[in-house]
């Protein structure tokens, strides 16, 4: 087993997964199953060597910036009604955080590509948050683009930027697949909350805007991986199983992240 921790697919692929399926399994009855995304996140941070503190990279304020974005959700969920307010407002906030992860890398630019570079990482950090927000009482929909969106910029990351960063977005992504597959085995939707909407969109749209500051993706791609939240509302038939639903708006979400890499690629 340890000897698997070590390979890419262990530590970005199968652990996260797990810890992301039995999270969400062991705290359904508490009905705090978003936490799965945090979980397996942090996982793959850890076996990667980034969960530190005070962090000393960009990845380490990545990812200290995602454990504070699942905290805050977390009491948000507890404390008050979610309105579409409040996701916009967290969605700047989040973006405000973005600015901070990346600041050495917007500092080493000219100040109108600094502004320029800065302003659309905000932009991108802050619509792809509050569209994932909106989705936290739908733990279908949600979770595909906690899927869609960690595979797509985690795999166009690591064709453009480091595998660390890279990484930390396919962990999210299988975190996330483990979230949806306890609602494809029991054919029922679980609680996802603010805790897993926060920790899936900030998580990914930092490793999208870390890709893009840290490395080679464009900002066709970015543009097209924000996309993701969008592609989730795509139509679902509502009599469907949940395993069903599940399916189709993980297709959805899927193709869209497949396309930034397929752009990426070619």
């Amino acid at each position: 087993m340890e000897a698997w921790l070590q390979l890419p697919i262990g530590y970005a692929g199968l652990a996260p997964f797990l810890a992301g399926f039995v999270v969400a399994l062991a705290l359904y009855p508490l009905r705090v199953d978003g936490l799965a995304a945090a979980a397996g996140f942090c996982v793959t941070a850890w076996l990667l060597g980034e969960l530190q503190f005070p962090p000393s990279s960009a990845n380490g304020k990545l990812v200290l910036v995602v454990l504070a974005a699942a905290a805050l959700g977390l009491l948000a969920d507890f404390t008050f009604r979610s309105a579409r307010t409040t996701a916009y407002v967290l969605g700047v906030v989040c973006a405000l955080a973005a600015l901070w992860v990346f600041l050495p890398a917007l500092r080493q630019k000219a100040a109108l590509q600094m502004f320029i570079a800065g302003g659309g990482v905000a932009i991108v950090v802050a619509w792809t948050v509050a569209w994932t927000a909106t989705l936290h009482a739908d733990s279908v929909r949600a979770g595909a683009v906690g899927l869609g969106l960690g595979l797509g910029a985690g795999v166009s990351a690591l064709m453009t930027a480091s595998a660390a960063i890279a990484y930390l977005g396919i962990g999210l992504g299988a975190a996330c697949g483990g979230f949806l597959i306890v609602q494809m085995i029991f054919n029922r939707r679980v609680d996802a909350g603010l805790v897993f909407c926060l920790t899936a969109g900030l998580a990914g749209a930092l490793v999208a805007a870390g890709a893009l500051l840290l490395g080679r993706l464009g900002w066709i791609e970015v543009a097209i991986l924000a996309l993701v939240p969008l592609a989730a509302r795509l139509p679902v038939p509502p009599r469907w199983p949940v395993w069903a639903q599940a399916g189709l708006a993980s297709f959805y979400t899927l193709a869209c992240g497949g396309a930034a890499v397929a752009l990426r690629y070619v």
